[in-house]
Protein backbone atom coordinates (compact mmCIF):
# COMPACT_ATOMS: atom_id res chain seq x y z
CA UNK A 1 0.00 0.00 0.00
CA UNK A 2 1.39 3.44 -0.57
CA UNK A 3 -1.07 5.02 1.76
CA UNK A 4 -3.41 3.60 4.70
CA UNK A 5 -5.79 5.58 6.41
CA UNK A 6 -5.85 3.87 10.03
CA UNK A 7 -9.26 4.02 12.29
CA UNK A 8 -11.04 6.88 10.65
CA UNK A 9 -15.17 6.39 10.41
CA UNK A 10 -15.93 5.86 7.00
CA UNK A 11 -19.22 7.44 5.52
CA UNK A 12 -20.05 5.82 2.01
CA UNK A 13 -24.11 6.23 1.17
CA UNK A 14 -22.67 4.56 -2.11
CA UNK A 15 -22.11 1.46 0.04
CA UNK A 16 -23.85 2.01 3.13
CA UNK A 17 -20.68 2.15 5.19
CA UNK A 18 -20.66 3.88 8.52
CA UNK A 19 -18.17 1.98 10.05
CA UNK A 20 -14.86 2.46 11.92
CA UNK A 21 -12.59 1.53 9.29
CA UNK A 22 -8.51 1.08 7.59
CA UNK A 23 -8.84 2.66 3.66
CA UNK A 24 -5.93 1.61 2.04
CA UNK A 25 -4.72 2.70 -0.98
CA UNK A 26 -2.28 2.01 -3.79
CA UNK A 27 -1.92 3.45 -7.74
CA UNK A 28 -4.33 6.23 -6.89
CA UNK A 29 -7.47 3.60 -6.61
CA UNK A 30 -8.70 2.57 -2.97
CA UNK A 31 -7.24 -0.57 -3.07
CA UNK A 32 -9.07 -2.05 0.59
CA UNK A 33 -11.52 -0.93 2.79
CA UNK A 34 -11.04 -3.18 6.80
CA UNK A 35 -11.28 -2.99 10.09
CA UNK A 36 -7.83 -3.63 10.05
CA UNK A 37 -6.06 -3.69 6.46
CA UNK A 38 -3.01 -6.09 6.74
CA UNK A 39 0.64 -4.76 6.20
CA UNK A 40 2.47 -1.33 6.20
CA UNK A 41 2.07 1.67 3.49
CA UNK A 42 4.52 3.48 3.18
CA UNK A 43 2.43 6.15 4.63
CA UNK A 44 0.28 6.13 6.92
CA UNK A 45 -2.09 7.98 8.98
CA UNK A 46 -4.27 8.05 11.96
CA UNK A 47 -7.15 9.37 11.54
CA UNK A 48 -8.85 7.98 14.80
CA UNK A 49 -11.78 9.94 15.89
CA UNK A 50 -11.90 11.59 12.63
CA UNK A 51 -14.67 11.24 9.47
CA UNK A 52 -13.52 9.61 5.82
CA UNK A 53 -15.71 10.70 3.41
CA UNK A 54 -15.79 9.91 -0.76
CA UNK A 55 -13.93 13.53 -1.85
CA UNK A 56 -15.77 16.70 -1.70
CA UNK A 57 -16.45 18.48 -5.27
CA UNK A 58 -17.54 21.82 -5.46
CA UNK A 59 -19.80 22.28 -8.89
CA UNK A 60 -19.64 25.69 -9.36
CA UNK A 61 -16.48 28.07 -8.59
CA UNK A 62 -14.66 30.61 -10.77
CA UNK A 63 -11.16 30.33 -11.42
CA UNK A 64 -11.02 33.33 -13.47
CA UNK A 65 -7.66 32.33 -14.93
CA UNK A 66 -7.51 33.06 -18.49
CA UNK A 67 -7.90 36.74 -17.88
CA UNK A 68 -8.51 38.10 -14.29
CA UNK A 69 -5.12 36.31 -12.54
CA UNK A 70 -5.47 39.16 -10.21
CA UNK A 71 -8.57 37.94 -8.45
CA UNK A 72 -7.64 34.22 -8.74
CA UNK A 73 -5.68 31.38 -11.04
CA UNK A 74 -6.37 27.91 -11.41
CA UNK A 75 -3.35 27.28 -9.22
CA UNK A 76 -4.08 29.39 -6.67
CA UNK A 77 -8.15 28.52 -7.07
CA UNK A 78 -7.05 24.87 -6.52
CA UNK A 79 -5.05 25.52 -3.61
CA UNK A 80 -8.32 27.18 -1.76
CA UNK A 81 -10.41 24.20 -2.95
CA UNK A 82 -7.80 21.39 -1.41
CA UNK A 83 -7.62 23.80 1.95
CA UNK A 84 -11.30 23.49 1.98
CA UNK A 85 -11.60 20.20 1.91
CA UNK A 86 -12.52 19.53 -1.61
CA UNK A 87 -10.88 17.04 -4.15
CA UNK A 88 -12.37 18.56 -7.36
CA UNK A 89 -13.63 21.26 -8.73
CA UNK A 90 -16.05 22.53 -12.00
CA UNK A 91 -15.21 25.88 -13.05
CA UNK A 92 -17.48 28.29 -14.73
CA UNK A 93 -17.01 29.86 -18.30
CA UNK A 94 -16.99 33.79 -17.69
CA UNK A 95 -13.18 33.94 -18.32
CA UNK A 96 -11.45 36.57 -20.55
CA UNK A 97 -11.55 35.25 -23.28
CA UNK A 98 -14.57 33.08 -22.51
CA UNK A 99 -14.05 28.98 -22.68
CA UNK A 100 -16.56 28.18 -25.22
CA UNK A 101 -13.40 27.12 -27.88
CA UNK A 102 -12.10 23.69 -27.69
CA UNK A 103 -8.30 25.93 -26.98
CA UNK A 104 -9.78 27.64 -23.66
CA UNK A 105 -10.73 24.62 -22.50
CA UNK A 106 -7.12 22.70 -22.92
CA UNK A 107 -5.75 25.18 -21.60
CA UNK A 108 -7.26 25.02 -18.53
CA UNK A 109 -6.82 21.79 -18.19
CA UNK A 110 -3.23 22.02 -18.97
CA UNK A 111 -2.67 24.93 -16.12
CA UNK A 112 -4.87 22.09 -13.72
CA UNK A 113 -2.38 19.71 -14.21
CA UNK A 114 0.58 21.71 -13.48
CA UNK A 115 -1.18 23.12 -10.41
CA UNK A 116 -1.35 19.34 -8.91
CA UNK A 117 -3.84 19.49 -6.71
CA UNK A 118 -7.19 19.75 -6.80
CA UNK A 119 -9.46 17.86 -10.10
CA UNK A 120 -10.35 20.36 -12.33
CA UNK A 121 -13.09 19.59 -14.51
CA UNK A 122 -14.49 22.34 -17.08
CA UNK A 123 -17.86 23.94 -17.67
CA UNK A 124 -18.26 25.36 -21.20
CA UNK A 125 -20.44 28.39 -22.44
CA UNK A 126 -23.95 27.89 -23.96
CA UNK A 127 -23.40 30.72 -26.44
CA UNK A 128 -20.09 32.28 -27.79
CA UNK A 129 -19.09 34.94 -25.75
CA UNK A 130 -21.86 34.35 -23.51
CA UNK A 131 -23.81 36.53 -25.25
CA UNK A 132 -26.97 34.43 -25.52
CA UNK A 133 -27.30 34.39 -29.03
CA UNK A 134 -25.67 32.01 -31.28
CA UNK A 135 -24.53 28.20 -29.56
CA UNK A 136 -20.92 27.80 -28.28
CA UNK A 137 -18.81 24.92 -30.38
CA UNK A 138 -20.41 22.53 -27.69
CA UNK A 139 -19.36 18.99 -29.72
CA UNK A 140 -15.50 20.84 -29.89
CA UNK A 141 -15.45 21.39 -25.86
CA UNK A 142 -16.64 18.72 -25.09
CA UNK A 143 -14.04 16.15 -26.84
CA UNK A 144 -11.55 18.73 -24.86
CA UNK A 145 -13.14 17.67 -21.81
CA UNK A 146 -15.87 19.80 -20.59
CA UNK A 147 -18.76 18.25 -18.76
CA UNK A 148 -21.23 20.72 -18.60
CA UNK A 149 -22.57 24.00 -20.59
CA UNK A 150 -23.73 26.95 -18.61
CA UNK A 151 -23.50 30.83 -19.87
CA UNK A 152 -23.48 31.64 -15.51
CA UNK A 153 -23.34 35.06 -14.80
CA UNK A 154 -25.14 35.73 -18.09
CA UNK A 155 -28.22 34.23 -18.10
CA UNK A 156 -30.14 32.95 -21.74
CA UNK A 157 -32.99 34.70 -21.66
CA UNK A 158 -33.85 33.75 -25.15
CA UNK A 159 -35.83 30.73 -24.77
CA UNK A 160 -35.51 28.95 -28.27
CA UNK A 161 -31.98 28.94 -27.90
CA UNK A 162 -31.81 27.17 -24.58
CA UNK A 163 -34.07 24.91 -26.03
CA UNK A 164 -31.62 24.23 -28.96
CA UNK A 165 -28.62 23.77 -26.14
CA UNK A 166 -30.98 21.39 -23.99
CA UNK A 167 -31.76 19.47 -26.88
CA UNK A 168 -27.97 19.54 -28.28
CA UNK A 169 -26.60 18.60 -24.42
CA UNK A 170 -28.56 15.32 -25.02
CA UNK A 171 -26.34 14.63 -27.79
CA UNK A 172 -23.37 14.90 -25.61
CA UNK A 173 -24.58 13.54 -22.85
CA UNK A 174 -23.65 16.74 -20.78
CA UNK A 175 -26.25 18.53 -18.40
CA UNK A 176 -27.10 22.29 -18.80
CA UNK A 177 -26.51 24.21 -16.03
CA UNK A 178 -28.48 27.63 -15.77
CA UNK A 179 -27.87 30.92 -14.18
CA UNK A 180 -31.59 31.79 -13.88
CA UNK A 181 -32.36 35.62 -14.18
CA UNK A 182 -35.10 37.60 -16.27
CA UNK A 183 -33.10 40.56 -16.96
CA UNK A 184 -36.09 42.60 -17.33
CA UNK A 185 -36.96 41.80 -14.10
CA UNK A 186 -34.00 41.95 -12.34
CA UNK A 187 -34.21 45.58 -13.93
CA UNK A 188 -30.43 46.13 -12.93
CA UNK A 189 -31.36 45.71 -8.72
CA UNK A 190 -28.50 44.89 -6.50
CA UNK A 191 -30.14 43.46 -3.69
CA UNK A 192 -33.38 41.66 -3.01
CA UNK A 193 -36.55 43.73 -3.61
CA UNK A 194 -38.17 44.53 -0.11
CA UNK A 195 -38.09 46.26 2.76
CA UNK A 196 -34.49 46.81 3.48
CA UNK A 197 -33.55 47.66 -0.39
CA UNK A 198 -35.66 50.44 -0.03
CA UNK A 199 -35.05 51.58 3.74
CA UNK A 200 -31.42 51.60 2.29
CA UNK A 201 -31.98 53.40 -1.26
CA UNK A 202 -30.98 50.35 -2.71
CA UNK A 203 -32.07 49.39 -6.27
CA UNK A 204 -34.08 45.47 -5.42
CA UNK A 205 -33.87 42.82 -7.63
CA UNK A 206 -37.49 41.28 -7.93
CA UNK A 207 -37.41 37.27 -6.45
CA UNK A 208 -39.58 36.39 -9.73
CA UNK A 209 -36.39 37.06 -11.87
CA UNK A 210 -35.15 33.96 -10.64
CA UNK A 211 -38.32 32.54 -10.68
CA UNK A 212 -40.14 32.87 -14.17
CA UNK A 213 -36.75 31.55 -14.98
CA UNK A 214 -36.91 28.25 -13.33
CA UNK A 215 -40.02 27.41 -14.09
CA UNK A 216 -39.30 28.01 -17.82
CA UNK A 217 -36.47 25.90 -17.54
CA UNK A 218 -38.43 23.12 -16.44
CA UNK A 219 -40.95 23.22 -19.27
CA UNK A 220 -38.13 23.07 -21.58
CA UNK A 221 -36.59 20.46 -19.91
CA UNK A 222 -39.69 17.99 -19.83
CA UNK A 223 -39.98 19.30 -23.43
CA UNK A 224 -36.37 18.02 -24.83
CA UNK A 225 -35.70 15.25 -21.89
CA UNK A 226 -32.67 17.30 -20.92
CA UNK A 227 -30.79 16.96 -17.67
CA UNK A 228 -30.96 20.46 -16.59
CA UNK A 229 -29.45 21.88 -13.78
CA UNK A 230 -30.43 25.09 -11.69
CA UNK A 231 -27.22 26.79 -10.61
CA UNK A 232 -27.36 28.82 -6.75
CA UNK A 233 -30.91 28.21 -6.20
CA UNK A 234 -31.94 31.00 -3.72
CA UNK A 235 -36.07 31.13 -3.33
CA UNK A 236 -38.73 29.70 -1.66
CA UNK A 237 -41.03 29.38 -4.81
CA UNK A 238 -38.16 28.27 -7.03
CA UNK A 239 -37.37 25.50 -5.10
CA UNK A 240 -41.18 24.26 -4.96
CA UNK A 241 -40.72 24.99 -9.08
CA UNK A 242 -38.11 22.23 -8.80
CA UNK A 243 -40.05 19.89 -6.57
CA UNK A 244 -42.89 19.90 -8.55
CA UNK A 245 -40.67 18.87 -11.21
CA UNK A 246 -39.00 15.88 -10.46
CA UNK A 247 -42.56 14.79 -8.94
CA UNK A 248 -43.17 14.83 -12.94
CA UNK A 249 -40.53 13.26 -13.69
CA UNK A 250 -38.18 16.34 -15.38
CA UNK A 251 -34.50 15.69 -14.79
CA UNK A 252 -34.26 19.08 -12.89
CA UNK A 253 -31.78 19.09 -10.10
CA UNK A 254 -30.18 22.32 -8.18
CA UNK A 255 -28.00 23.54 -5.79
CA UNK A 256 -27.51 26.23 -2.90
CA UNK A 257 -24.71 27.92 -1.69
CA UNK A 258 -23.76 28.43 2.27
CA UNK A 259 -24.26 31.74 1.97
CA UNK A 260 -28.15 31.88 0.53
CA UNK A 261 -28.55 29.02 3.61
CA UNK A 262 -26.94 31.49 6.26
CA UNK A 263 -27.72 34.79 5.03
CA UNK A 264 -31.02 36.77 4.73
CA UNK A 265 -30.77 40.43 2.84
CA UNK A 266 -30.95 42.52 6.67
CA UNK A 267 -27.01 41.29 6.36
CA UNK A 268 -26.55 44.48 3.88
CA UNK A 269 -28.10 47.28 6.60
CA UNK A 270 -26.29 44.98 9.00
CA UNK A 271 -22.84 45.31 7.61
CA UNK A 272 -23.10 49.20 6.58
CA UNK A 273 -23.30 48.33 2.80
CA UNK A 274 -20.56 45.97 3.19
CA UNK A 275 -20.10 44.30 -0.93
CA UNK A 276 -19.10 41.31 0.59
CA UNK A 277 -22.61 41.12 1.41
CA UNK A 278 -23.63 41.50 -2.67
CA UNK A 279 -24.24 38.52 -4.90
CA UNK A 280 -26.62 37.14 -7.65
CA UNK A 281 -28.62 36.27 -6.79
CA UNK A 282 -28.95 38.61 -3.96
CA UNK A 283 -29.65 37.23 -0.32
CA UNK A 284 -32.91 37.04 0.49
CA UNK A 285 -36.08 36.80 2.80
CA UNK A 286 -35.83 34.93 6.40
CA UNK A 287 -38.70 32.23 4.52
CA UNK A 288 -36.28 31.88 1.78
CA UNK A 289 -33.47 30.86 3.72
CA UNK A 290 -35.62 28.40 6.08
CA UNK A 291 -37.04 26.66 3.05
CA UNK A 292 -33.65 26.12 1.80
CA UNK A 293 -32.67 24.62 5.15
CA UNK A 294 -35.88 22.20 5.20
CA UNK A 295 -34.76 21.66 1.26
CA UNK A 296 -31.41 20.46 2.54
CA UNK A 297 -32.88 17.90 4.97
CA UNK A 298 -36.04 16.74 3.26
CA UNK A 299 -33.45 15.40 -0.32
CA UNK A 300 -35.23 18.41 -2.38
CA UNK A 301 -32.08 20.20 -2.76
CA UNK A 302 -29.64 18.14 -4.44
CA UNK A 303 -25.92 19.76 -3.81
CA UNK A 304 -24.21 22.36 -1.73
CA UNK A 305 -21.66 24.23 -4.30
CA UNK A 306 -19.89 27.65 -3.31
CA UNK A 307 -20.57 29.83 -6.45
CA UNK A 308 -16.52 30.52 -5.08
CA UNK A 309 -16.58 34.13 -7.26
CA UNK A 310 -13.25 36.00 -5.71
CA UNK A 311 -12.73 39.84 -6.81
CA UNK A 312 -10.10 41.74 -5.75
CA UNK A 313 -10.16 44.36 -2.81
CA UNK A 314 -10.02 47.03 -5.79
CA UNK A 315 -13.05 45.69 -7.02
CA UNK A 316 -14.96 45.16 -4.06
CA UNK A 317 -14.09 48.49 -2.59
CA UNK A 318 -16.56 50.13 -4.70
CA UNK A 319 -19.93 51.49 -3.98
CA UNK A 320 -22.43 48.99 -3.14
CA UNK A 321 -23.98 49.76 -6.96
CA UNK A 322 -21.14 49.40 -8.59
CA UNK A 323 -18.73 46.90 -6.91
CA UNK A 324 -19.24 43.35 -8.80
CA UNK A 325 -21.54 40.85 -7.35
CA UNK A 326 -19.99 37.68 -5.64
CA UNK A 327 -17.99 36.34 -2.61
CA UNK A 328 -15.36 33.47 -2.17
CA UNK A 329 -16.27 30.23 -0.43
CA UNK A 330 -13.76 27.48 -0.54
CA UNK A 331 -12.21 28.04 2.04
CA UNK A 332 -15.78 27.92 4.61
CA UNK A 333 -18.26 26.07 2.90
CA UNK A 334 -17.74 22.62 4.50
CA UNK A 335 -16.79 24.42 8.07
CA UNK A 336 -19.91 26.69 7.58
CA UNK A 337 -22.21 23.55 7.15
CA UNK A 338 -20.73 21.01 9.44
CA UNK A 339 -21.01 23.76 12.27
CA UNK A 340 -24.66 25.10 10.93
CA UNK A 341 -26.16 21.96 9.71
CA UNK A 342 -24.38 18.68 11.02
CA UNK A 343 -23.49 19.44 14.55
CA UNK A 344 -27.34 20.58 15.67
CA UNK A 345 -28.41 17.74 13.88
CA UNK A 346 -30.31 19.03 10.78
CA UNK A 347 -27.85 17.05 8.15
CA UNK A 348 -26.58 13.58 8.92
CA UNK A 349 -22.80 12.93 7.74
CA UNK A 350 -24.33 10.73 5.06
CA UNK A 351 -26.67 13.71 3.59
CA UNK A 352 -23.70 15.73 3.75
CA UNK A 353 -21.67 13.06 1.84
CA UNK A 354 -24.93 13.10 -0.95
CA UNK A 355 -24.52 16.87 -1.20
CA UNK A 356 -20.95 17.23 -1.44
CA UNK A 357 -19.81 14.15 -2.82
CA UNK A 358 -22.20 12.28 -4.35
CA UNK A 359 -24.83 14.28 -6.01
CA UNK A 360 -22.33 16.58 -7.90
CA UNK A 361 -20.57 13.58 -9.30
CA UNK A 362 -23.81 12.03 -10.91
CA UNK A 363 -24.75 14.93 -11.69
CA UNK A 364 -21.73 15.82 -14.03
CA UNK A 365 -20.87 12.17 -14.58
CA UNK A 366 -17.73 12.08 -12.96
CA UNK A 367 -17.36 8.26 -11.99
CA UNK A 368 -16.49 9.92 -8.50
CA UNK A 369 -18.48 10.14 -5.40
CA UNK A 370 -17.80 7.04 -3.84
CA UNK A 371 -14.77 4.84 -1.64
CA UNK A 372 -15.50 1.63 -3.24
CA UNK A 373 -12.35 -0.53 -4.28
CA UNK A 374 -11.09 0.60 -7.30
CA UNK A 375 -12.47 3.32 -7.37
CA UNK A 376 -10.43 6.60 -8.18
CA UNK A 377 -9.18 7.29 -4.46
CA UNK A 378 -10.29 10.75 -3.97
CA UNK A 379 -10.91 11.45 -0.30
CA UNK A 380 -12.12 14.24 2.23
CA UNK A 381 -11.44 13.85 5.77
CA UNK A 382 -13.52 16.19 8.34
CA UNK A 383 -12.43 16.70 12.07
CA UNK A 384 -15.72 17.29 13.70
CA UNK A 385 -14.54 19.45 16.70
CA UNK A 386 -12.27 21.58 14.78
CA UNK A 387 -12.30 24.93 15.78
CA UNK A 388 -11.59 27.40 13.09
CA UNK A 389 -11.70 30.92 13.07
CA UNK A 390 -12.58 32.41 9.31
CA UNK A 391 -9.55 35.08 9.06
CA UNK A 392 -9.46 36.29 4.77
CA UNK A 393 -5.61 37.14 5.37
CA UNK A 394 -4.71 33.27 5.79
CA UNK A 395 -6.96 32.18 2.89
CA UNK A 396 -5.17 30.10 0.17
CA UNK A 397 -7.83 32.14 -2.57
CA UNK A 398 -5.96 35.26 -4.05
CA UNK A 399 -8.90 36.93 -3.02
CA UNK A 400 -10.76 38.03 0.23
CA UNK A 401 -14.11 38.98 0.03
CA UNK A 402 -15.81 36.86 2.74
CA UNK A 403 -19.43 38.19 4.27
CA UNK A 404 -17.79 35.09 7.08
CA UNK A 405 -15.29 36.93 8.57
CA UNK A 406 -14.75 36.94 12.39
CA UNK A 407 -16.68 33.60 12.70
CA UNK A 408 -15.95 30.85 14.42
CA UNK A 409 -16.80 27.64 13.81
CA UNK A 410 -16.67 24.14 14.88
CA UNK A 411 -15.88 21.25 12.05
CA UNK A 412 -13.90 21.31 9.34
CA UNK A 413 -11.57 19.51 7.03
CA UNK A 414 -8.15 18.05 8.58
CA UNK A 415 -6.99 15.71 5.28
CA UNK A 416 -7.85 15.91 1.64
CA UNK A 417 -6.51 13.42 -0.89
CA UNK A 418 -6.54 13.63 -4.55
CA UNK A 419 -5.80 10.56 -6.58
CA UNK A 420 -4.20 8.95 -3.34
CA UNK A 421 -2.07 11.79 -2.95
CA UNK A 422 -2.20 13.86 0.27
CA UNK A 423 -3.06 17.16 -1.65
CA UNK A 424 -3.36 18.97 1.91
CA UNK A 425 -3.54 18.71 5.84
CA UNK A 426 -3.74 20.63 8.81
Amino acid sequence: MQLILRQGRVIDPSQKLNNVMDVGIDDGKIAALAPKVAGKGRKEIDVRGLVILPGFIDMHVHLREPGREDAETIESGCAAAVAGGFTGVACMPNTQPVNDSEAVTAFILSRAREAGKAAVYPVGAITKGLEGKTLAEIGEMRRAGIVAVSDDGHPVCNSQVMRRAMEYSRIFDIPVIDHCEDRDLAAGGVMNEGGWATRLGLRGMNPAAEEVQVERDAVLARQTGARVHIAHLSTRHALETVVRAKKAGVALTCEVTPHHLLLTDAAVAESSYDTNTKMNPPLRLQEDVDALARGLASGAIDVIATDHAPHSVRDKMLEFDHAPFGIVGLETAVSLVCDRFVRPGVLTLERLAELFSANPSRILNLGRGTLAVGSVADVTVLDLERKMDVKPGEFASRSRNTPFAGWKLTGGPALTVVRGKVVWSL
